[in-house]
């Protein structure tokens, strides 16, 4: 038995829009209504309808039917070229308003008619091209991400990496809860959550994407029952209630995201370690010559890199001294950096930082290979524009080992514990030869003989996660907040 002839249809590659766009075309230049050309070719006028909008393909067979009842050619039909300017934007309309995209602006279709004029047509496919090509940009690469991210760290480095109007809002709310010095205690937190007039509540099902999430309504900010991921709770608190204590609205896109974010950490901090008390403690040890983050931290019992980023802070505004900080992953990979040193951070060419990989002779990946990786390590480096001495101490996380890592230029190491370190290594990145090329005998001996199954940094190449909070679900947010409503 002979195998079942397949129907036939045009090619695969013929686009049923502008096929349907030529048989109109045709058939109107012919004289012909749909109802006539739907009789002669024996076929119902709902069916050629459906041709003639794209919606349906149809057979060789009765193709071929159509172009001999409008005196055309199957092939003049098939060609891919739209039959006029006018049928071409209708088709991109069309189109575009097929797209999941626009679909999701909850926006009403708009059928291309012969009613609707040529020029309100143009406009309307030109609007539709600009919000693809937005969205391609955005969506192609984290390259908006980046720029935004290298644009706050310029103005951050402009203020020294110190925000006054900040340090005052903090600074009147430590007096109106009473805390002077020492540790926030939980009890310090209950009292500034209460002093800004919201609750905190303890649930189990908070939204995986979220660190907490406030009811305002109810002025209630609720948080999980358990720390995840080695976050302080009482930052994630602080955090939260800055964004309400500066005022702060919806963020109207990434870089609006990033500056609230920052605002909001620095506003936590400024909490924890209060800036009269930190100053005052920072000069002292300055005065004695023993600098030492390891004590910043001790005495306002916070994390290392909570204190390391509070010294960032106040170093150059109170202390004169410039400094740079770095949070680095274990692969060499930066995921925060500041710097008002001039220290040589490796850039992109949009200036981010963030992503790029570190110097393998620095102390922020140093640090990994020390037979104590979580004891605090003191080294120099040797770059192209001077030496420069850092404290770098390994924090682990949930989500892995992270060194966080605070230099000064040569000369301002005398204030600082450690600085007697015989460590010292030497740095000339960007140069490839430093680090980025492997010697040449190991080249010589694997070259051609290695193959590595990269692990790929999906956080780097991925599109900004949409939404007006990037990453968060709005939908299981909402559920959340009914579910706790009463």
């Amino acid at each position: 038995m002979s195998p079942a002839t397949p129907p036939e249809t045009p090619e695969p590659d013929v686009d049923l829009a502008t096929l349907g766009a030529r048989i109109r075309h045709a058939r109107q230049a012919s004289g012909l209504t749909l109802a006539a050309l739907a009789r002669q070719v024996d076929r119902a006028p709902s069916l050629l309808s459906q041709i003639e909008n794209g919606r349906k393909e149809p057979r060789l067979a009765l193709l071929g039917a159509i172009a001999r009842a409008l005196g055309v050619s199957v092939a003049d039909l098939m060609r891919a070229e739209p039959p006029s300017r006018r049928a071409a934007l209708e088709i991109a309309l069309a189109q575009a308003q097929t797209r999941p995209q626009y679909a999701g602006l909850g926006l009403p279709e708009v059928r291309p008619s012969a009613k609707l004029p040529t020029e309100a047509l143009e406009a309307l496919v030109g609007l539709h091209a600009e919000v693809d090509r937005l969205a391609s940009v955005r969506s192609a690469t984290p390259e908006e991400a980046r720029r935004a991210n290298a644009a706050l760290r310029q103005r951050m480095r402009s203020r020294n990496n110190y925000f006054a109007e900040i340090e005052r809002l903090a600074s009147k709310i430590s007096t109106a809860i009473g805390h002077g010095a020492g540790p926030l205690t939980e009890r310090g937190v209950n009292d500034v959550t209460a002093h800004l007039g919201f609750t905190l509540h303890r649930v189990a099902d908070l939204p995986r994407a979220t660190r907490s999430v406030t009811d305002l309504r109810h002025r209630r900010i609720f948080l999980p029952v358990a720390s995840n991921g080695g976050h302080d709770p009482r930052h994630i608190v602080l955090q939260t209630l800055g964004h309400f204590a500066l005022g702060h609205e919806d963020p109207r896109g990434y870089a609006d995201f990033l500056r609230q974010r920052v605002e909001a950490n620095y506003f936590a901090a400024a909490l924890l370690m209060p800036e009269k008390p930190a100053v005052q403690f920072l000069k002292g040890a300055k005065a004695a010559k023993a600098l030492a983050i390891d004590d910043l931290r001790d005495v306002f019992a916070v994390s290392y890199e909570t204190a390391a980023h509070r010294f960032t802070n106040l170093a150059t505004e109170h202390l004169d001294l410039p400094v740079h900080f770095m949070r680095v992953g274990e692969d060499g990979v930066i995921y925060k950096a500041y710097e008002n040193d001039d220290v040589t951070f490796p850039t992109d060419v949009t200036g981010a930082i963030e992503g790029q990989m570190v110097c393998r002779y620095w102390a922020s990946r140093a640090v990994f290979h020390n037979p104590d990786r979580y004891s605090t390590h003191f080294q120099y480096t040797d770059m192209g524009r001077g030496t420069y001495w850092c404290t770098t101490h390994v924090e682990r996380t949930g989500s892995g080992d992270f060194a966080i890592d605070v230099g000064v230029p040569f000369a301002h190491v005398k204030w600082f514990q450690g600085r007697e370190t015989a460590v010292r290594a030497t740095s000339s990145c960007p140069d490839p030869a430093c680090c980025r090329r492997p010697p040449a005998e190991l080249a010589a001996r694997w070259g051609a003989h290695a193959w590595p199954s990269a692990r790929a940094h999906s956080h780097l190449l991925a599109a900004i996660p949409p939404g007006t909070f990037p990453g968060v679900d709005d939908t299981e947010v909402y559920e959340f907040l009914d579910r706790h409503a009463t």
